[in-house]
């Protein structure tokens, strides 16, 4: 079924335009002189790329490490009505056994998808975060399960995710990870550096060496010092994408403008870091293998003061950050679109509505709400 959408204000190329688009056999297509068998009034409203989450651990009451198919089905579902088209299942640091597992269920979720599995935002693959991280900064990681780079462990959850684990953060510290971050590139990774007390040099080593981005921005991270600038320093004055939390909570509203304007609109990218809490009430819950409290739909450790993620949502992260910048949505927007598939480097597939990209499509009220979301040309039922 091919969908028009009318009347919108349209989001191409960094601005605004009044036109229609044509969403046609799942791409972005030319309307004119195309019939459409749905006509979509979107009068009053935007019409912008769908969001694309690169760091999320869950929502809707399910694990990503916990989760079987109707687990990541509900996921999907959720993301999508919260205007995520496109997401990253984040694995956090596990045993072998169960990292294999949940590598499986998401394998198997995205083959569920090729072959027509609809309502849900679209599984892009999985992030690993960890194991290869320091204890000292380890945040909600089970220590116990750190361990320094293994190449064939990698491989070996390659090869069970059939080359779809697109991104890993790792800390720069721990022995052999500078040296292995060309490794992890020619298995097919993009390289994030987090979770550490790295100096300033050796966060400079893995960028050298390849890392592209840093695991969310000035969280569980040694920060800068005039006369240490430590990895705080390197991500800063690099050309790396720093993932930011925008919850007002993991950072303050001055410390995302300060980013900003450190880094530029293109090179931020707004992630949720969120947990199965997101969407529901206060209460406890897991995150891999951690106990969880939320409170205020504030996450923590159980047992420690540790964050534990977020509650938050890509529709509320892109209404928190005009809040918190005064910007506009034009100039926020790239930050869950254009920002995260270039780093994957899936921007020629997604995170624009140019002609012949994926007709992944978010529709915002006035008040820049969610109203309805279309996930490679189907509207999702909520």
């Amino acid at each position: 079924m091919n969908t028009r959408i009318i009347n919108g204000k349209v989001y191409r190329n960094g601005v605004f335009q009044q036109e229609d688009i044509l969403l046609k056999d799942g791409k972005i297509s030319a309307p004119e002189g195309e019939k459409a068998d749905i006509i979509y009034d979107a009068d009053g409203k935007y019409v912008v790329p769908g969001f694309i989450d690169v760091h999320t651990h869950g929502g809707a009451g399910v694990d990503v490490n916990a989760a079987d198919q109707k687990g990541f089905e509900k996921i999907g579902h959720f993301f999508a009505t919260q205007g995520t088209t496109s997401w990253l299942s984040s694995i956090l640091t596990d045993t072998r056994e169960q990292t294999l597992k949940t590598i499986k269920e998401a394998v198997n979720h995205q083959k569920a998808q090729k072959d027509g599995h609809e309502n849900c935002a679209d599984l892009l693959g999985i992030h690993l975060e960890g194991p290869f991280l320091a204890p000292e900064y380890k945040g909600a990681m089970p220590e116990h399960l750190l361990i320094s780079p293994d190449l064939e462990l990698l491989r070996e959850y390659q090869e069970a995710a059939e080359g779809n684990i697109r991104y890993i953060t790792v800390s720069p510290e721990v022995e052999g990870v500078p040296e292995a971050v060309k490794g992890m590139i020619d298995l097919g990774m993009k390289v994030a550096i987090g979770h550490s007390g790295a100096d300033y040099d050796t966060a400079w080593k893995c960028i050298h060496e390849g890392a592209v981005s840093a695991t969310h921005t000035f969280n569980a991270m040694k920060l800068l010092h005039q006369h240490f600038p430590a990895i705080m320093g390197a991500v800063l004055e690099s050309d790396i994408y720093c993932e930011a939390i925008c919850d007002g909570r993991h950072l303050h509203p001055g410390t995302v403008r300060f980013l900003l304007k450190m880094k530029g609109l293109d090179k931020v990218i707004a992630i949720t870091d969120s947990i199965m809490a997101a969407g529901l009430p206060d209460g406890e819950y897991m995150l891999g293998v951690n106990e969880v409290v939320v409170k205020d739909g504030d996450a923590k450790l159980k047992y420690g003061d540790s964050r534990a993620g977020s509650t938050l949502t890509t529709g509320q992260a892109l209404k928190n950050l005009i809040a918190f910048t005064g910007r506009s949505l034009e100039e926020i927007l790239p930050l869950l679109t254009i920002n995260p598939a270039r780093m994957l480097g899936v921007d020629d597939r997604i995170g624009s509505l140019d002609t012949g990209r994926d007709a992944d499509v978010v529709i915002l009220d006035k008040e820049y709400s969610v109203v309805d979301t279309f996930v490679k040309g189907r509207k999702i039922e909520r």
